[in-house]
């Protein structure tokens, strides 16, 4: 299952082809260096503004507001977005991060901070199952990570491409590989990468959850923890916890009763008060981004303003330090 209906990174690609590792390697460090944004430049854009952040951050997924325009039969409005997440006191928007468009993204920051928001975490899909194509797809996304991080975001979480079936292990192996390849560029601008999971990651006994997470290093490669995606893929959210949730860069928020999507974050299926005691007594990353998915089992009964307005409040009471 594609993410959200977006273009994956995997086609019209005008980055160099590197025929080997060391070639990639090689060619994305002198790139990097050229730029003039490696450790010394992080720190005064991207490790700073992360070191200076608050203890905990309340943000909103671009995703689950589409819906409801789709819903309404109305054009999307981004800045309306912003404006409504502004006045119900959200700290940041996650958005889809456009790769062929990285300047939309320098754009996008400055409407967040006109608002009184800030740049935090983009979200971006990747085919990174097959080794020529990964090493374009990896290149293409640290080169609109140079954007991102002047325009002072600080994680980007990643969603490797699902294809219709079990990944051989070969196609993990390459999965991997690229995530580490990934991680490394971001770290060198300052950048934090977390990657992201559906349900085609949690078939058979959650496969490729486990492989990618326990094949990557921690420091290169953390975790954007989709809570009620692992308790739907069959996983209990707290058994998740002890295993990676040092790994967690931000966390992705949502509710279901008896099974179906709720329309606010709230009590239901998942026992989130668990969830944020073990968050706090372990001091695991304090990025909370709520995302009110709909599905054809979701009853809605108020508008999107009103839903995103309520979660934030019972997200604060019970995630909030």
């Amino acid at each position: 299952m594609v993410r959200r209906g977006q273009t994956s990174l995997d086609t019209g690609m005008n980055t160099p082809y590197f025929t080997d590792s060391l070639a990639w390697q090689t060619s994305r460090r002198g790139f990097l260096k050229a730029a003039g944004i490696l450790a010394a430049g992080a720190a005064t854009c991207g490790l700073d503004a992360a070191a200076s952040s608050p203890k905990t951050l309340f943000g909103s997924n671009v995703y689950g507001w589409t819906q409801y325009y789709q819903r309404d039969k109305k054009p999307f409005n981004l800045d309306e977005v912003i404006s409504a997440l502004a006045d119900c006191g959200y700290d940041y928007l996650e958005n889809f991060l456009d790769a062929n468009n990285p300047e939309a993204t320098a754009q996008f920051a400055e409407k967040l901070r006109a608002k009184g928001m800030r740049p935090a975490s983009l979200y971006t899909g990747a085919a990174l199952h097959e080794a020529t194509r990964a090493r374009e797809v990896v290149a293409r996304l640290l080169r609109c990570a140079v954007v991102c991080q002047k325009a002072g975001f600080e994680s980007l979480s990643c969603n490797p491409d699902p294809i219709g079936r079990e990944k051989t292990d070969e196609e993990l192996a390459n999965t991997v590989s690229a995530l580490k390849d990934l991680g490394q560029g971001l770290k060198e601008l300052g950048l934090k990468l977390g990657i992201h999971h559906h349900l085609p990651e949690m078939q058979n006994k959650a496969r490729e959850f486990h492989y990618v997470l326990r094949h990557t290093p921690p420091d290169l490669v953390g975790l954007c923890y989709d809570v009620h995606w692992v308790w739907k893929g069959g996983l209990q959210p707290m058994e998740v916890l002890p295993e990676y949730g040092r790994r967690i860069t931000s966390w992705h928020l949502r509710q279901s009763r008896q099974g179906g999507w709720h329309e606010v974050l709230d009590t239901g299926d998942i026992d989130y008060e668990a969830v944020a005691k073990y968050a706090r007594e372990h001091q695991l990353a304090r990025r909370f981004t709520i995302e009110l998915a709909l599905e054809s089992k979701t009853a809605i009964t108020r508008s999107a303003v009103e839903n995103h307005r309520l979660s934030l409040n019972w997200a604060k009471k019970v995630f909030g330090s």
